[in-house]
């Protein structure tokens, strides 16, 4: 049985998803278990999850993941380099994964795999710097790099977000060693934030949609929709940021400024702009633009504003990935643990107690994807649904 793994975020599950994961299935073999990582109830832009991560990888298990694991929030919640590493680091930890496997604009490996081999060459380093001198953004300086390393055409190839995420994934797996192929599959439907046709559509214009009360099910598998619905009917759901608003900004404004200089990303003075901005606006899209610059990109920013609400802090994603939760798993995903914890190099936590027998490391990262849900909840419709504490009493979803 081959394995194969897979980053993703399902906030929420679609019908490009399931095509991903039937896709990846259909070139492994239809015996093949395919195992998620995939972020909690805040996601890599910095945002809330419009699901719970229990609803979201209980609607993949439905709709062909054999295991969902959730990436821990200080990972989830960094950059694409960041994200990338934590999530292929967990993923390779469980000793089962052979292959990773990833949507892309461009649909070809082999120009994916040359891009991240030329970023992680140390020479390129310093051409990055002294782009950045005009200052531009990073990404607009990197990008003016590699071109003059690689030339414009797969320079170009990082204007575009999945293949992006897609290098990021290929430098993990060089940077950690980690003994996996790679396939990637053309992106179908909407690009990564536009309105698409058909059936599929991206994420981000289904989730605008359920901020607009239409339906959403002509775009997702119906197992999934099903799940769903099923939440929304407990008062457990959509979430948006404008119901969390008042707290986050409320958290911001308590934060001292030692705070707001440990976030992650906060040198050459943005903290300060950070800080500044959320003593003074009056709303979060205040806030985001006013700390915004030419220089940063408004989803750093954003990341910045939720890690400073959430407690994650500068330096907290350098260690390894401590544990793998289990957050949904399938009959042959059951199988697959048995082998999971013969090979694995990391914990899998399927009940939550357990992790008061993990290091003190370890108890740390839970506790505050703990925290996070506990603010997470309180945006939620039915007031009885926003009790504390619920993510030490919460098990995996048994499909």
């Amino acid at each position: 049985m081959k394995v194969a793994g897979i980053v993703a975020e399902y906030n929420p599950f679609h019908n490009g998803h399931a095509h991903q994961i039937a896709e990846t299935r259909r070139a492994l073999g239809e015996d093949a278990a395919i195992v998620c990582c995939m972020t909690g109830d805040f996601v890599q832009r910095g945002e809330a999850a419009v699901w719970s991560k229990f609803a979201r990888a209980e609607a993949a298990a439905h709709c062909g993941a054999d295991l969902v694991f959730e990436l821990p929030l200080p990972w989830a919640l960094s950059s694409a380099e960041g994200f990338a590493r934590g999530a292929v680091m967990l993923l390779a930890s469980l000793g089962v994964v052979e292959c990773l496997s990833f949507g892309s604009e461009c649909g070809r490996a082999e120009p994916l795999e040359r891009v991240a081999r030329a970023l992680l060459d140390p020479a390129l380093g310093a051409a990055i710097r002294q782009e950045l001198e005009a200052g531009d953004s990073f990404a607009a300086a990197r990008q003016r790099a590699l071109a003059r390393t690689l030339g414009p055409e797969e320079a170009a190839l990082l204007e575009a977000p999945n293949n992006i995420l897609a290098v990021e994934y290929i430098k993990a797996l060089y940077d950690l060693r980690a003994e996996m192929d790679v396939m990637t599959l053309p992106r179908r439907g909407a690009a990564h934030d536009g309105a698409g046709e058909g059936g599929f559509r991206s994420a981000s214009e289904l989730r605008a949609k359920l901020s607009a009360g239409e339906d959403i099910a002509p775009f997702v598998p119906r197992a999934a929709v099903e799940v769903f619905e099923h939440e929304r009917g407990l008062g457990r759901g959509p979430v948006s940021m404008q119901a969390l608003e008042p707290m986050l900004l409320s958290r911001l404004r308590m934060l001292g400024d030692a705070d707001f200089a440990a976030l992650p990303d906060a040198s050459e003075g943005l903290g300060n702009r950070l800080r500044e901005a959320a003593r003074e606006e009056a709303g979060w899209d205040a806030v985001l633009a006013a700390a915004k610059s030419r220089r940063y990109a408004l989803s750093r920013i954003r990341r910045m504003c939720v890690c400073a609400c959430l407690g994650v802090r500068e330096g907290m994603t350098e260690q390894a990935v401590p544990y793998a939760r289990l957050l949904a798993a399938t009959e042959r995903g059951r199988a697959l643990l048995r082998e999971i914890s013969a090979r694995g190099r990391i914990p899998v936590v399927t009940k939550p107690a357990a992790v008061k027998e993990l290091s003190k490391e370890a108890q740390a990262v839970f506790r505050l994807g703990a925290a996070a849900r506990d603010l997470w909840v309180l945006a939620l419709p039915a007031r009885e649904e926003r009790r504390g504490s619920t993510d030490w009493r919460s098990g995996p979803a048994l499909v």
